[in-house]
């Protein structure tokens, strides 16, 4: 059997750079986010990607929106069944072909979603995209799509 490659030293400070990042960043935006609208993160991320795939051309089906957000579909399941309680989502029959259940953001939703955005927005670039250049930014872009395609072309269809 081959050894794996051992990271150089580079590769290992870029993956613990990428962690603390990744760690510290999240949890001030979602601090920030939980404060000044009283929203979680996954609650937002909803929120914003129901409001994305929102169309009067297709239902926003569960499985749809799981694999939008790269979600596992029981984790969205039991996160959009915390917000329906909450009144912030309605589940209700697709009325185009009537075969599933279309995700809608309730009136409450979409009042919520409007009025946390712009500060949630605010928070994004007090702690992340306003600290960086715009050099940094599309080296982090570019990364992400790199990431993305390896990850696409490794996955079986």
């Amino acid at each position: 059997m081959t050894p794996e490659p051992t990271p150089s030293r580079a590769a290992l400070d870029a993956w613990a750079a990428y962690r603390r990042l990744h760690l510290s960043v999240d949890a001030e935006i979602a601090r920030d986010l939980e404060r000044d609208s009283g929203l979680s993160m996954p609650d937002y991320e909803v929120l914003a990607a129901v409001a994305e795939m929102s169309s009067q051309e297709t239902c926003v089906r569960v499985i749809g929106l799981a694999a939008h957000m790269n979600w596992d579909h029981s984790r969205l399941s039991r996160q959009l069944g915390r917000m329906q309680q909450r009144g912030l989502i309605a589940r209700h029959a697709c009325e185009l072909d009537g075969r599933g259940d279309d995700v809608l953001l309730t009136e409450a939703g979409q009042q919520t979603y409007d009025a946390a955005t712009p500060a949630h927005l605010a928070s994004i670039d007090r702690h992340f995209t306003g600290v960086l250049s715009a050099q940094q930014l599309n080296t982090l872009t570019g990364i992400e799509h790199a990431v993305a395609a390896e990850r696409r072309a490794a996955t079986p269809r």
